[in-house]
């Protein structure tokens, strides 16, 4: 057997988390690998997750615009329709793009890339690290290294009773790459991934119901948000099953079959459509990772503990989907950076009350911080401000004034607690009251900042104005 590779840091998994650990370890003079079992780098998110979904939303919505804005705008273009090839064409195209950006970056900052399922197989005399990672051909590498940082990731979460059968009952890998338009599609799920993805195909033409287990749609979001939010997909088109239990799926030739009944128990009625997408969120990734070499188990929703990122076991980190924390690709970017300064002799940190949550539908939906119903739980006195974006004048002309920006302030400090925004690029404009609030900014701090106009952005100004009452509003 051929000697052991030696680093200084092994990452297994070259997904956010993964891949920006090895550059950042690469800038640091760290000799670092990262172990990758799919073709490219990028990880779910640049592959089969945030981007290129994000190429469809952004493909989708120009569509609905071109159809149902463009008339209004006094623009003619006869009747757009859809090019589905030309439309997965183009998403592969940058999601290509991307992932081979990645690997630039790995040779700009030395960080080497072996392709291969990595497994963890104990250590060795000296009290290094041991991966084995073994590619797609059977041919097996040996590695070693002072540090090792499991990146491994997530995938879809199964739903029990409900088999994936390909291109029938699917989940959100399938959902990206459908042939043609569904007649009638089923998502099971209103959190981030069933929202937007639904949201993509009902643009396209399907007629989409969402069916989901609790009584609001994405899970976590504040509640007049959230009522807001699904009100407005329901405007759109989207029909809503709440407070809903899918017991079982069965695929025909015409469609599939779902029997459901009432969360609280009930009476079980039948749901028929052309496909089922399944998207009650995600798990994560562990399977073959060679964990009981070295005495690391899971906790029982499968998540691996850790302590500033210490996974309990000398030389090895956790970060990203597989630890606890938000399942989001940003989160695990942030602790990439933060492990690698850590392993360096560097002060890592990462700030869990900032990280902002995004819904790519269009509105947008975006928040950081707080909730209203998680201030009261708790018992803290806060004030409310508020800012309708009918008020705001660049929504107005450009007629996207559906939602609102709420901020909550501290009654007594007025300390900014927590945004919520709903309304057009909402993604964007979450950026400033997450650097206000990393610097501890008060509501007055943001609504005595000046503002461009016209911006959607005044809407954040205005809302922490509200705090005092005195937004400047007809």
């Amino acid at each position: 057997m051929a000697e052991a590779a030696s680093y200084d840091v092994v990452i297994i998994g070259g997904g956010p988390g993964g891949y920006n650990a090895a550059i950042r370890a690469g800038q640091l003079g760290l000799k670092v690998a990262c172990v990758e079992m799919r073709d490219t780098l990028g990880g779910t998110c640049l592959n089969v997750g945030c981007m290129p979904s994000k190429a469809l939303l952004h493909a989708s919505e120009l569509f609905e615009v071109a159809t149902k804005e463009f008339p209004k705008l006094g623009i003619t273009v006869g009747t757009p329709k859809v090019d589905l090839s030309q439309m997965m064409a183009q998403k592969a195209e940058s999601v290509t793009g991307l992932t081979k950006g990645i690997e630039f970056l790995f040779k700009k900052n030395k960080a080497d890339w072996i392709k291969g399922k990595g497994k963890i197989t104990g250590q060795t005399p000296e009290g290094l690290g041991q991966v084995e990672v073994t590619a797609a051909d059977g041919t097996v590498t040996q590695l070693t290294a002072k540090d090792i940082v499991i990146a491994t990731g997530s995938e879809p979460t199964p739903l029990p009773g409900v088999d994936f059968v390909e291109g029938k009952v699917i989940d959100s890998t399938g959902a990206l790459s459908l042939p043609s338009v569904p007649k009638k599609l089923i998502v099971i799920g209103a959190g981030v991934i069933g929202l937007e993805l639904g949201s993509v195909w009902r643009r396209l033409g399907a007629e989409v119901t969402v069916v989901e287990f609790l009584d609001k749609v994405g899970a976590g979001m504040d509640a007049e948000v959230a009522t807001a939010f699904q009100r407005g997909l329901t405007k759109q088109g989207m029909t809503f099953k709440m407070g809903t239990k899918v017991t079982s799926a069965k695929v025909a030739k015409d469609g599939v079959v779902l029997t459901l009944e009432p969360a609280a128990g009930g009476a079980t009625e039948t749901l028929t459509g052309d496909v089922v997408l399944v998207a009650i969120g995600r798990r994560p990734y562990t399977a073959g990772l060679g964990l009981e070499s070295v005495g690391i188990e899971t906790d029982k929703r499968g998540f691996l503990a850790n302590d500033h990122l210490k996974s309990g076991k000398d030389g090895i980190w956790v970060i990203g989907d597989v630890t606890h924390g938000p399942m989001l690709a940003h989160k695990a970017e942030e602790e990439a950076v933060a492990v690698i300064e850590y392993i360096a002799g560097k002060a890592g940190h990462v700030d869990y009350d900032l990280v902002p949550s995004v819904i790519y539908t269009g509105p947008e939906v975006a928040w950081v911080g707080k909730t209203e119903e998680q201030l009261k739980a708790a018992g803290v006195d806060f004030k409310k401000g508020k800012f309708p974006f009918t008020a705001n004048s660049r929504a107005k002309i450009n007629h996207e004034t559906e939602g609102f920006v709420k901020v909550l302030a501290d009654s007594k400090t007025d300390k900014v607690l927590g945004v919520h925004i709903y309304g057009p690029q909402a993604g964007e404009l979450i950026g400033e009251a997450c650097i206000a609030m990393a610097f501890g900014a008060a509501a007055e701090d943001i609504a005595r900042t000046c503002h461009a106009h016209p911006t959607r952005s005044e809407a954040v100004k205005q809302a922490a104005m509200g705090i005092d009452n005195w937004t400047m509003q007809a």
